[in-house]
C-alpha cells in the first residue's frame, strides 16, 4: 500500500517511558494502511500537567511544540488525548485571538521560534476516522474479530470540553466503538462507560483511583467481556498497570485483559501479539487471544 497520508509524529512524554507498546503497535498498523510518520525535530512537554499552576506556561510550551511541527509543514498526530487536547486548545486559542498570538511568540522568540497558525491537531482516533476512513482500515482486516465481545474505554480528553476538542460528544463518545466495531469485534454496553479512569486523582488519593478502576472492571466483566479496549496511555496504566492493585486493595478478582485499540486492530490486520508489544500489558492477554483463535478456528 502506497502513502497515503503524512504526519508529523508527537510522542509526548508517557509514551515513549511507560506505555510503548501503544508506541510500537500505532506504528505498525499506521505503516500497514499507507500513513507515513515523521518524527518531531525537538518537541517538550504537551503542558498540560501545568495547567492548574500556570495557564500561560502552559500556552508557551504547547505553542512550541505547535511552532515546531509548523515549520514541517504537515499536521500533527498524537496518540495521548490530553496531549492532543492541550495542542488543540492552544492551536485555536492562539488563531483566534491575535493579542494571545503576539504575547506568546515573545516568548519564542528567544528561541527562533513563531506561531503562525498553519497546522491542524490529530488523535489518532481522529485520524483513523476523518482521514484514513473506514473503507481503508476495513479493506486491511484479513483476519475479523467476528465472535469477540469487548468493551470501550474512551476516555475524557478526547471529547472534553468539546469547545476545542470538536469531535466527540462527551456523553455519548462514539469514536471508539465505530473503530472497534471495524475489526469485525462486538462493543458491548455497560454501565458507567464515560466514568472517568481515575488517573488525575491517583497521587492524591491512591484510594479514590483504584475505587474507579475497580467500579469500572467489575462492570465491564458483568457484560460478559473478554477484554476492555482504551485509546490512550493514562486510562491505559489505571486499567492494566494498576488492575492487580485493585485486585490486591479489595480482594477481587478481575482477569480483564487490556489492550490498546491499535492492538486490537493490528490482530485483525493478522499480525502476531509479539510485533504489537502483546509481552508489555501487566494482565496475561492469553484470554483475549485463545478466545481469537476460538473465532477464528470456528470461522
Amino acid at each position: 500500500m502506497g502513502v497515503a497520508h503524512k504526519y508529523v509524529f508527537y510522542l509526548g512524554c508517557a509514551i515513549p517511558y511507560r506505555v510503548s507498546s501503544f508506541e510500537v503497535s500505532a506504528r505498525k498498523v499506521l505503516d500497514r494502511l499507507g500513513v507515513d510518520l515523521l518524527e518531531m525535530p525537538d518537541f517538550n512537554c504537551c503542558g498540560l500537567p501545568l495547567e492548574p499552576l500556570s495557564h500561560e506556561l502552559t500556552l508557551i510550551l504547547s505553542a512550541r511544540n505547535l511552532a515546531i511541527a509548523e515549520q514541517t509543514g504537515l499536521n500533527i498526530l498524537t496518540l495521548c488525548p490530553g496531549c492532543a487536547g492541550t495542542l488543540k486548545k492552544t492551536n485555536r486559542l492562539l488563531k483566534e485571538n491575535r493579542a494571545l498570538r503576539e504575547e506568546i511568540n515573545k516568548h519564542l522568540s528567544g528561541a527562533g521560534l513563531e506561531f503562525k497558525g498553519s497546522i491542524d491537531v490529530k488523535h489518532i482516533s481522529q485520524a483513523l476516522i476523518e482521514d484514513i476512513g473506514l473503507d481503508a482500515i476495513k479493506r486491511a482486516i484479513v483476519r475479523p474479530l467476528k465472535g469477540l465481545r469487548v468493551a470501550k474505554h474512551s476516555g475524557c480528553h478526547l471529547s472534553r470540553p468539546k469547545k476545542y476538542i470538536g469531535f466527540e460528544d462527551p456523553e455519548n463518545p462514539k469514536a471508539l466503538r465505530i473503530l472497534i466495531e471495524a475489526t469485525g469485534a462486538r462493543c458491548v454496553e455497560y454501565l458507567g462507560e464515560t466514568e472517568c479512569c481515575g488517573s488525575t486523582i491517583a497521587a492524591i488519593d491512591d484510594k479514590i483511583s483504584l475505587s474507579l478502576v475497580r467500579e469500572k472492571l467489575l462492570h465491564v466483566k458483568e457484560a460478559g467481556a473478554d477484554a476492555l479496549i482504551t485509546i490512550c496511555p493514562a486510562c491505559h496504566i489505571m486499567y492494566d498497570a494498576n488492575q492487580m492493585r485493585a485486585e490486591r486493595m479489595f480482594g477481587e478478582k478481575y482477569g480483564i485483559p487490556v489492550l490498546h485499540y491499535t492492538q486490537l486492530l493490528g490482530l485483525a490486520m493478522g499480525m502476531q501479539p509479539e510485533e504489537l508489544g502483546f509481552e508489555e500489558l501487566r494482565v496475561n492477554p492469553s484470554k483475549i487471544l485463545e478466545r481469537i483463535g476460538e473465532v477464528k478456528s470456528r470461522a
